[in-house]
This record gives C-alpha cells, structure tokens and sequence, in this order.
C-alpha cells in the first residue's frame, strides 16, 4: 500500500495551472506507478483533499471543506435531474429507466425490475486523450 508521504511528492509534480484556474481533470492523480484504479489505487475524498491542499495551498480543514462543497453541489444537481458539465474531465447525465423484468442468475426465476434513476458519466475528449496517452505497461488489469 502506497503512503500519502510518498504520494505527496506524486501530487505536487502532477498539477498545473490553467489560465490561472487548476483543470478539474488535474485532480485525477496519475504519473510513474499510480494511474488511478489501474495499479489497485483507489482514489479517495483523503486523496483529493490532500491534492487540493497541496495544490492551492490551504489547510487541510479547508481543502476538505472545499471538496466536499464540490461534491455536495454535484450530488444536488444530479438529485434535481441536472446534468453536470465538467470541462475538461466530463459530463454526469441522471437517466430515467423503465420497469422491465429480469432473471435471477441463481434460479432463473423472472422479477420484475422497478424503475429508477440512474448516473451516467461520460469522459470528454480531453480526458480520453489523457487517458490513451498514458504508457500501457503501467500495471493495466484487463
């Protein structure tokens, strides 16, 4: 397991300002040995808020504060049925999906599957170049 001591350094080298605004895509932690998930990393709300800390240069309190500002104000736009529009990192669209039936694996008895809600995300451009970009040998589980 990779400590925040090492990480730290990671994150400090990874983001850049952008016409004097930090991309939201930058918050993606990423470099030699740590693309997110792919290596078995998960990033957590720990793991941003220490990135904004580093970054902008706060406190700890209010980096976490901040994120979850950000995070409270999506998941509110999503609750409402808005979609959310992140430049260079992507778009959160809430689709509606009809009752339909399913099987159950176990049996293969039929059930009904209510309606509901669901988040989709869809990378844009910018990020799936990111992504692509990055070197294939960096410990991707397929």
């Amino acid at each position: 397991m990779v400590g925040v001591e090492t990480i730290k350094p990671v994150l400090a080298q990874r983001y850049h300002w952008h016409a004097g605004f930090l991309q939201f895509a930058d918050i993606l932690p990423a470099g030699k040995g740590w693309p997110a998930t792919m290596s078995g990393k998960t990033v957590t709300r720990a793991d941003l808020c220490e990135a904004v800390c580093q970054k902008v240069r706060v406190s700890r309190t209010k980096s976490a504060t901040l994120v979850e500002l950000v995070l409270k104000e999506i998941t509110d736009c999503l609750e409402r049925g808005e979609t959310v529009k992140l430049s260079s990192f992507g778009l959160f669209v809430v689709r509606k999906k009809g009752q339909r039936m399913g099987r159950n694996p176990r049996t293969g008895q039929e059930a009904p599957i209510s309606p509901r809600r669901v988040v989709v995300f869809k990378p844009s451009a910018i990020l799936k170049q990111r992504i692509n970009a990055a070197p294939a040998s960096e410990g991707l589980q397929e």
